[in-house]
């Protein structure tokens, strides 16, 4: 990649990505969120032939998830946070883009994109080349622990330490950021979509229930928590007989979700404790001030956030609109280079 040019006023078509397992966020200067979608694509088998003239992305992908034929494949580019499929992703972009512009030629955003702090080189080049090749003319990366910083309006350029514990669908990232960079991080390919692998095999095991990874989403959203709560909560599961074969529902419990999650939800403080311990003693003295915050849809499990402070003894506070902390983290970067100009050097300096 070229070196941070820094000429790269706030023009209409700069875009901030967050280039997600499940969701791609886009963030405009001066617009804000401009794109939610779901990270899916739905293809004819064995091609890389879109469905619909192209438009077989995002929502209406999902919408097919786990119900499609055989004569539709549908699947998700991007797995633990980074490029799987290379020409789906491709595809992908190109129709975010082109969505969010709303024409489909002369379309050359320069595009900052939020990627996992841990992944390898290789990885980042496979980022890099598939946002140029759906459109983008120049491409900058910024690591997704300093854009959920950026997006919850923590001052990460003081010498004051900040935590962050952004927890996505394909990885959770931890860090502590000083002086606007990474202090000390833990990339763990742990999160949302584990606690939904999670569910299903709780269910397999407990209660010979087949279901699929959407119904155990909408499980760990309705009832799933991570700390007891004042009003347990139940809800009725459909799915597969694994004995008879047939359609059957059950009644869970949300103690009963807490068992289910109980090794992803351990992983996940592991790495919070982690990063923790490999803190300065004067830089922990501000995280005892300031806590650390969550953001990414686990942050949302209900009590998470109660059970880190109880292992840790940090506090701990979840972002306003967590789900979007860090396409806003990237749109903020774009509307204050100057603010956030080292910031954005130091990501892309080795490229």
């Amino acid at each position: 990649m070229h070196p941070v040019h820094f000429f790269m006023g706030v023009m209409s078509s700069d875009m901030g990505i967050d280039l997600g397992t499940v969701n791609t966020l886009i963030c405009m200067p001066g617009r804000g969120i401009v794109l939610f979608e779901p990270s899916v694509v739905a293809v004819r088998p064995g091609t890389n032939e879109v469905l619909l003239d192209g438009t077989a992305v995002g929502k209406t992908a999902k919408a097919m998830l786990e119900k499609a034929p055989s004569t539709i494949s549908v699947t998700r580019p991007l797995q633990d946070g980074v490029v799987a499929d290379f020409d789906l992703t491709e595809a992908m972009l190109r129709y975010f883009i082109r969505k969010v512009h709303k024409r489909r030629w002369g379309v050359r955003p320069r595009v900052i994109v939020a990627i996992p702090a841990g992944i390898t080189a290789v990885e980042k080049r496979a980022v890099v080349n598939s946002l140029e090749r759906s459109g983008a003319r120049d491409v900058y990366l910024l690591s997704e622990p300093k854009a959920a910083a950026i997006g919850c309006g923590l001052p990460i350029s003081e010498p004051t330490a900040h935590m962050i514990v952004d927890i996505g669908g394909g990885t959770t990232e931890v860090a502590v950021i000083s002086l606007g960079d990474i202090f000390t991080q833990v990339s763990l390919r742990v999160a949302g979509d584990d606690m939904d692998e999670a569910i299903i095999k709780y269910l397999r095991a407990q209660c010979n229930l087949e279901i699929g990874h959407r119904t155990a989403e909408n499980i760990k959203i309705g009832i799933g928590s991570a700390y007891p709560t004042n009003g347990e909560v139940t809800g009725e599961v459909r799915g597969r007989d694994l004995v008879a074969g047939l359609p059957r529902s059950v009644t869970i419990s949300s103690e009963e979700m807490r068992e289910a999650l109980k090794e992803p939800l351990d992983r996940i403080t592991e790495a919070v404790k982690t990063v923790l311990e490999q803190t300065t003693p004067e830089l922990a003295s501000d995280l005892l001030e300031h806590g650390m915050v969550m953001t990414g849809g686990g942050a949302l499990l209900r009590g998470f956030d109660k059970l880190l402070q109880e292992e840790t003894g940090i506090p701990v506070r979840v972002a306003d609109e967590p789900l979007s902390a860090v396409a806003r983290g990237t749109g903020m970067l774009l509307e204050n280079l100057d603010l956030y100009r080292e910031v954005l050097r130091d990501e892309n300096s080795e490229e």
